[in-house]
């Protein structure tokens, strides 16, 4: 009978040790989360993705597609009178027209770096403030107007359906 209680009692203060162990190391996560704020104080938006058409000689040759992430601070973000979203796409659109030394059809040539650190400058400078921290590419295509057709006749042409089972006759 002693050794059960002895039992008792020391799983009572072992299950007391680790609620009071829990609880102190929960608080010092949460201090040090306070003091760094919320994710760092930075909040990850993604964007929809943009499809941007490329024009050459009157004619469109096919459409850039992006999808981005960017990191931001929710208090700044806030104060913002217009969607970030909208701004994004807005400068994502001006920074490809703008910038004439891009050319899709040497995609080995495209510099990713360049094009990140250009979409975050070009909003900030818009902003007048260092709102965008980084820019995340999550996805980036270039679909020409051969792979855009190829892709159509592929709709069109779907491969031959498998006969219908023959229908049974009732009398």
């Amino acid at each position: 009978m002693i050794k059960f209680i002895a039992a008792a009692v020391w799983i009572c203060i072992a299950t007391l040790g680790a609620v009071f162990y829990a609880f102190q190391t929960s608080e010092a996560k949460m201090e040090t989360a306070e003091a760094a704020g919320a994710l760092g104080g930075l909040d990850y938006v993604k964007t929809d993705v943009i499809s941007v058409p490329v024009l050459s000689k009157d004619a469109v040759d096919g459409y850039f597609l992006a999808r981005l992430v960017y990191t931001v601070e929710s208090e700044r973000m806030k104060t913002l009178s217009i969607p970030a979203e909208s701004l994004i796409a807005d400068q994502v659109y001006t920074y490809l027209y703008a910038n004439k030394q891009i050319d899709f059809a040497e995609r080995q040539n495209f510099d990713l770096d360049a094009f990140r650190n250009g979409i975050r400058d070009s909003v900030n400078k818009r902003v007048g403030e260092d709102l965008i921290r980084e820019v995340i590419v999550e996805q980036i295509d270039f679909l020409s107007k051969a792979e855009l057709r190829d892709d159509t006749v592929r709709r069109r042409d779907p491969a031959p359906a498998a006969e219908p089972a023959a229908q049974a006759k009732v009398h």
